[in-house]
């Protein structure tokens, strides 16, 4: 009961982060680089800080964690932040040119199958004796093998919707889809978005003692979310500057409306980890799920973001061939979040 209890608690997540880019349709008059860095205060700094501080014990601090002894570790994280960054500075824009829901189709299934495997590997790399390529097992890898599998299969069902549609039909559903860019942009994102879970590996032990399961790993979010954020302020300011656009922090006129939907849209953003966090906590007896989660939540993101991506009408005007393709990609991704426990 706790494994689907904790599956249950990570699909919420998913489904929120799946939402995320909703509420950014309500942002008014600011440029792509203000609204962005905007809500990214909120998603990868505010919330990251108070969900940290519910792993922090009773007469302990947060800073306590950050002891030389786990420099290393701490910068390590802070690193693998930072180059997810990239990875989400080019996931926006593989949504520019793909949609919702092919661009996170895509980018989130390389950033699923890669995040699973370089997390152990990484820690190899540095800990040889500790291991961590014994989390790699048999099933997780065919569990990770499936889940691009149905990756592949959306993104087949996406090449079909590029050839079937006019010019102005994609136009309609996405304004400036451009199948090829963005192809290549969601892989670059999907590649560098790995990062991620690599940075929660390298800060495993970023917790005390006296926390709970299900919050060991946020202190670890929060400095992965903080090196992500770093990257997106230096680029984000840059364009701002390049652009002429700081002129948008001054419009008062839509703050008030702004901020809301920044503010919300970082909530739904993160919500994606902490019910990692908090899912995992329900796993700990199958260490397979353990390792499979990131994958998992990756999957269940794409799938939510196809549901989204048919509710903004983004598949308008394809066949009923081009969508039974995406149906069954989104029936094997939702098998694979599962058949890692079948095959343990």
């Amino acid at each position: 009961m706790d494994i689907v209890i904790g599956l249950l608690i990570i699909a919420v997540g998913a489904f929120c982060q799946s939402s995320s880019y909703v509420p950014i349709n309500r942002i008014k008059q600011w440029s792509w680089e203000s609204y962005w860095i905007v809500q990214g205060v909120f998603a990868w700094l505010v919330f990251p800080i108070l969900g940290a501080l519910l792993a922090v014990p009773a007469g302990h601090s947060l800073f306590d964690l950050f002891s030389a002894e786990n420099l290393f570790n701490v910068s390590m994280t802070i690193l693998f932040g930072a180059l997810w960054g990239i990875g989400g500075l080019t996931f926006g824009l593989s949504m520019r040119y793909l949609g919702v829901a092919l661009g996170q189709s895509i980018a989130l299934g390389t950033c699923s199958g890669l995040g699973t495997v370089l997390g152990p590997v990484m820690l190899h790399v540095f800990y040889p004796e500790a291991g961590h390529l014994q989390s790699l097992t048999a099933a997780v890898i065919i569990g990770v093998v499936v889940m691009l599998a149905g990756i592949a299969v959306i993104g087949v069902a996406g090449s079909m919707k590029s050839a079937s549609l006019s010019d102005e039909e994609k136009k309609a559903a996405v304004k400036d889809f451009n199948f090829p860019k963005g192809i290549a942009i969601a892989l670059l994102a999907g590649f560098m978005s790995g990062c991620f879970n690599v940075g929660l590996s390298f800060g495993s032990e970023l917790h005390f003692a006296e926390t709970g399961d299900m919050y060991k790993t946020l202190p670890a979010t929060m400095l992965v979310t903080l090196g992500g954020f770093i990257t997106n302020a230096v680029y984000c300011f840059y364009q701002n500057g390049k652009n002429g656009t700081w002129s948008d922090y001054k419009n008062g006129s839509v703050w008030g409306n702004n901020i809301l939907f920044c503010a919300l849209a970082g909530l739904l953003w993160y919500s994606q980890f902490f019910g990692l966090s908090l899912g995992k906590g329900f796993l700990t007896s199958s260490p397979v799920l353990i390792t499979f989660a990131w994958c998992i939540l990756m999957a269940l993101n794409v799938t939510f973001s196809n549901v989204w991506g048919i509710i903004l009408k983004e598949w308008k005007g394809c066949s009923r061939q081009t969508i039974a393709v995406l149906l069954i990609g989104i029936v094997v991704l939702i098998v694979s979040t599962f058949l890692p426990e079948l095959l343990k």
